[in-house]
């Protein structure tokens, strides 16, 4: 400074800057009306140092939404503790090689990967890991072994004791077990994978962006996340679950009406090659391939779709897979669907699958 100004106090302005964005973002949930349990889910549009200044304020914003108890969103910034909400647990995640969302567990006290996947009916386990676990084909009282089917295939079934995310317990479960020449492993050691008995019997709440699910452990508790969607700029899009587990979103390209399978597991968002030919989008080859449940690799081409729509989501233009999907892949109970919503897209739209309500929000 010059023409003999006082030089200003730094950390002064520093602090009256902490001061004025935290009132911000005050006014900013009082001016919207927001359900308290939002940031806990990741709905917000504020960046994340304005979490950060509300979580070492010690605020506790009380959720207005009828059962819902008062929650402390999060601890202080410098600390590690996962969000807490009324009712449900949080278990973090962690993004692997080809885009997997896996879950670390414990298995009958033995740590082990989970991929979540929402693409499978039944939680499963590779029949080599199952085994140092302690996990073993079962009987359970019957004569014989029993054996469930899963996309065409006979898979005996385990009894694990225990299964634990962090500090969510599950209890004992059945688990199907398939062989390892059918798993997925690729570069990183995946165990298996948290299927949709496990996910929907808590009515997970899957936030791909954050990286949390949210395991419901009150069933008294209720929540409608949809007037927080809402406010926070996503759009609701409402799932079917087919007779076969299926999740099903409704998709239109090109104004024609289709389905996705909304598959966690999946790496890339795919579309049948059929459907994309009469439509007359084109598609070029790429060195991708994917494994599906049968074994078989199939090459995936890229085709750049611009007018994708999900529900009434508007996806930006982008390149999708494209790849003649198996029958077992198409014919989803009663519907036959016409893609993969996969983990890719699931993720730069920000996507939050509500089981509870049968809902996917995404902006």
């Amino acid at each position: 400074m010059t023409n003999g100004e006082a030089i200003p106090n730094v950390q002064m302005i520093k602090a009256m800057r902490r001061r004025i964005a935290l009132q911000s973002t005050s006014c900013e949930i009082a001016r919207n009306g927001l359900l308290r349990f939002a940031p806990a889910f990741g709905m917000r549009t504020r960046p994340r140092v304005a979490l950060t200044r509300c979580r070492k304020s010690g605020l506790i914003l009380i959720c207005a939404l009828l059962t819902i108890a008062p929650i402390s969103i999060f601890g202080a910034a410098e600390s590690s503790r996962l969000p807490q909400l009324a009712g449900y647990k949080a278990v973090q995640v962690r993004y692997g090689p080809l885009n997997k969302m896996i879950m670390s567990v414990r298995i009958n006290g033995q740590p082990a990967n989970l991929l979540v996947d929402t693409g499978a009916s039944q939680t499963i386990l590779d029949t080599d890991a199952a085994e140092s676990f302690g996990v073993r084909p079962s009987q359970r009282g019957l004569r014989y072994i029993r054996f469930t089917q899963i996309n065409g295939q006979f898979l005996p079934v385990g009894f694990a004791q225990n299964l634990t995310a962090g500090n969510m317990n599950f209890g004992s479960s059945l688990v199907a077990l398939r062989n390892s020449t059918h798993s997925q492993r690729e570069t990183s050691r995946v165990d298996g994978v948290l299927g949709l008995d496990i996910l929907l019997r808590y009515k997970a709440v899957i936030n791909c962006r954050t990286k949390l699910v949210f395991f419901k452990v009150d069933r008294a508790r209720q929540m409608n996340l949809s007037s927080v969607a809402s406010s926070q700029k996503f759009t609701r899009v409402p799932l079917h679950r087919e007779e076969n587990g299926a999740l099903i979103a409704p998709c239109s390209i090109h104004g024609q009406s289709a389905h996705l399978l909304v598959d966690t597991g999946a790496f890339v968002t795919t579309f049948q090659e059929a459907l994309l030919k009469s439509l007359r989008i084109a598609s070029e080859p790429t060195r991708v391939s994917a494994h599906f449940a049968s074994g078989a690799a199939q090459r995936i081409s890229a085709g750049r779709i611009n007018d994708l729509k999900i529900g009434d989501f508007k996806v930006p233009p982008e390149k999708f897979g494209v790849t003649a999907l198996p029958h077992f892949a198409l014919q989803q109970g009663s519907i036959r669907i016409s893609g993969i919503l996969g983990i890719d897209t699931l993720y730069n739209c920000h996507a939050i699958i509500d089981l509870d309500s049968m809902n996917l929000f995404l902006k």
